[in-house]
């Protein structure tokens, strides 16, 4: 038995994982395999809008009396949709796990999407689309994903578009969610100090009886790679935003890891990673810059964002790329390799601390790989991690030929 984690799988498919803790402050929820990839090119939106859905009554509940369910025990409900899944959870003090188990099979399986409620929401969505397109910021990685993967299910705005959203009705919503709110494709996640046994009997007790349904769901592959593009949009904006990047590796592949550190150096979450030093420490031509790697199923985007005035956005653009191509070209030495692990797995301790953020990633790793990691697990990983292959994924991901780029200008 592993000892940092444990797992159960319900007859009808629906798995459990279970991590100890010793907070009186406990965890728990579904993750759903539906995301906006799943989204027919008529269904964009459909995903995220089911989860605003999932909040406006069940067949004995309303509204009124979901939201007071856990708040009136001090308790939260949360929830949010991502390109491959979608997940609704609750904190709460460990006495009312019954009650926060209760309300999230309620919420999970048994929605019923009343017509009057989806009109509703669909001008609530609609009004979250046009804030949303006010920040440039936020809305050039919707553009750019767009951009990169071919207007694709995997590249489209989570949030949908208000002609897709106006054709919403409560056939559609409930024809998603029986082909997609399956128990078998869902992960039920606990962290907590309540003994496994009992948290394995509620759910049994309360997500047991649901069938598992045959389904033909599939989920779209991934688009094929196009020829690169620099794209320069005309925005009303008093800075230059920008992204530069391209395709990266996948959950299942062993160098996303390689990457996770290489991103670190270049532009993470750190003051000291390089493209802060050199675009911000060093000449003051940008207030944000960072880079990040997103890893979905099946493949994955690394990008470099930075937000300057219009007269330093060239020198950005040069310096950006000096940087990959030092990356590309010089070998790091140990010291500098130890030091940037060193820095990472710290990070990943910090992070852990939060119980929050611990939860939801432990549940997204499990719905991923149907295993989790141990923290020694994971510090073995990049510790092992060597200077060859920090050479080769840089070769591989910042070639030049490869990126993409996108300004608002």
């Amino acid at each position: 038995m592993n000892k940092y984690y444990q797992s159960y799988i319900l007859s009808n498919g629906l798995r459990i994982v279970y991590k100890p803790s010793t907070s009186n402050v406990s965890y728990c929820g579904f993750f759903v395999n539906a995301g906006t990839r799943d989204e027919d090119s008529d269904e964009y939106g459909m995903a995220h809008f089911v989860e605003h859905m999932l909040f406006k009554g069940t067949a004995k509940r309303r509204s009124r009396h979901i939201i007071n369910r856990m708040e009136n025990v001090g308790g939260e409900l949360n929830a949010y949709t991502n390109k491959e899944e979608t997940v609704i959870y609750s904190v709460f003090l460990e006495e009312h796990l019954q009650r926060a188990t209760e309300l999230l099979t309620d919420l999970v399986f048994h929605s019923q999407f009343p017509e009057k409620e989806i009109i509703k929401e669909i001008d609530v969505v609609i009004d979250e689309i046009h804030s949303y397109e006010d920040s440039p910021s936020e809305l050039i990685f919707d553009d750019f994903e767009n951009l990169l993967f071919n207007n694709s299910q995997l590249g489209h705005n989570i949030l949908g578009t208000v002609d897709t959203l106006e054709s919403f009705t409560t056939e559609k919503v409930r024809t998603f969610v029986k082909s997609h709110y399956l128990p078998a494709s869902m992960v039920f996640f606990f962290n907590g100090k309540t003994d496994i046994k009992r948290v394995i009997y509620l759910i049994e007790k309360y997500c047991g009886d649901i069938c598992p349904i045959s389904s033909d769901y599939r989920r779209i592959q991934v688009p094929n790679i196009s020829e690169p593009i620099n794209e320069v949009i005309s925005k009303k904006t008093s800075q230059v935003h920008a992204l530069i990047g391209g395709r990266s590796y996948s959950l299942q592949d062993p160098k996303r890891k390689v990457l996770h550190l290489l991103n670190n150096i270049l532009g993470g979450p750190g003051m000291n990673s390089r493209l802060n030093l050199e675009l911000r420490e060093k000449r003051g031509y940008v207030y944000n810059v960072e880079s990040s790697a997103t890893a979905y199923s099946d493949t994955g985007m690394f990008s470099i964002y930075f937000g300057s005035d219009k007269k330093h956005s060239d020198h950005c653009i040069d310096l950006i790329y000096k940087e990959l191509k030092n990356l590309r070209e010089k070998k790091l030495t140990f010291s500098q390799i130890n030091a940037a692990k060193k820095q990472l797995i710290g990070q990943i301790g910090v992070a852990s601390d939060n119980n929050e953020y611990m939860s939801l990633s432990s549940g997204k790793t499990f719905f991923h790989y149907n295993h989790i990691n141990s923290p020694d697990e994971t510090y073995h990983k990049i510790n092992a991690i060597t200077a060859e292959q920090l050479l080769e994924v840089a070769n591989d991901i910042f070639d030049e030929k490869n990126l993409f780029r996108l300004i608002y200008h």
